[in-house]
């Protein structure tokens, strides 16, 4: 298979502002510079996948500006290929981010050209997705696009459902064609719920975030239970800095991470999705990618930034003592 990975999924121009303290209802407040920055997790995911070494082509749209010229010019300049971006009248996606003092955040995301991305332009792609060892694809895009995408992969399909679905959930073709699942805890509990209201499962799940260290045993049996109430083989739950949760089949394992002083998390998620789907292009049975995603994941939280943050194949094998 000569194109090891593809994504499929969303790019966006990120506009992060600076606050003091986010903005009430009416309220005007001053913000430092306007930092634009290339995002979205379909572009973020194909960028990690590159950095760490395999081809990777993206699957997606971005508009016919010049903020999308850049966004595509970044992207080609990391490696990713990019002839399968189409472009399509108009803006790119973007995301107006207002960060306060405390880190706390409020996003506003306008699609743009990532709501052209419907089952033609994926189609178009079929070539590419069918000699893929791995295909990514995420929730940034249409439900339509994604299950396309499914579909028409011959390798392993890896869905990040981020954001989590609302609805009615996941189409049950889709869940079918799922190979690997890789959602975080609010994700997981999301579709969990989903899953047990058509089951003889009914009890409420309690809400969940992310750990800030060691899981506990009652943590630890209540994502196993929701693992397992998905309709999918194998799921790699990310749990922040306690690593990782991976369920194949009866089997469970947890994947600590590793001990990191935390700078910035932004894009931690997205270099996990880039490196699993690179460790599995390369053949490594799932616990292992899990394990090699989790120290990813974690060298990235040790720098700011999201795509900048992203390790280098070097880094990582540098930190692993390989």
């Amino acid at each position: 298979m000569d194109h090891a990975v593809v994504v499929v999924g969303s790019v966006n121009l990120d506009q992060v502002i600076e606050v003091g303290a986010l903005p009430r209802p009416g309220e005007t407040v001053r913000g430092g510079p306007v930092l634009r920055l290339g995002g979205g997790k379909g572009a973020n995911q194909a960028v990690a996948v590159a950095r760490l070494g395999a081809s990777v082509t993206l699957v997606g749209a971005v508009g016919s500006d010049a903020d999308s010229a850049r966004l595509r010019e970044e992207l080609a300049a990391e490696g990713v290929a990019v002839d399968r971006l189409a472009s399509v009248p108009g803006p790119p996606g973007q995301a107006i981010v207002l960060v306060d003092a405390a880190a706390e955040n409020c996003i506003v995301v306008s699609p743009g050209a990532n709501a052209a991305v419907g089952p033609a332009e994926v189609t178009a792609a079929r070539d590419p997705l069918a000699r893929a060892a791995v295909v990514l694809a995420q929730l940034e895009i249409g439900l339509p696009a994604v299950l396309t995408a499914a579909r028409l992969t011959r390798g392993t399909f890896i869905l990040n459902p981020a954001p989590a679905p609302t609805g009615d959930g996941l189409p049950e073709e889709l869940w079918g064609l799922i190979d690997v699942l890789v959602p975080n805890r609010t994700e997981l509990a999301s579709l969990s719920s989903m899953s047990e209201l058509t089951s003889s499962v009914t009890e409420p799940m309690a809400p969940t975030t992310e750990p800030a260290g060691p899981m506990t045993e009652p943590a630890l049996a209540e994502l196993v239970r929701q693992a397992s109430a998905l309709p999918c083989e194998r799921v790699v739950v990310t749990l922040g800095a306690a690593g990782a949760l991976v369920r194949e089949g009866s089997a469970i394992e947890l994947i600590p991470a590793p001990t990191t002083h935390a700078v910035d998390t932004t894009g931690a998620g997205d270099t996990f999705c880039g490196a699993l789907a690179v460790a599995l292009a390369e053949g490594r049975p799932l616990a292992a990618a899990a394990g090699f995603a989790v120290r990813a994941a974690a060298l990235s939280v040790t720098r700011t930034g999201a795509r900048t943050a992203m390790p280098a194949r070097a880094a990582l094998d540098t930190a692993d003592g390989s």
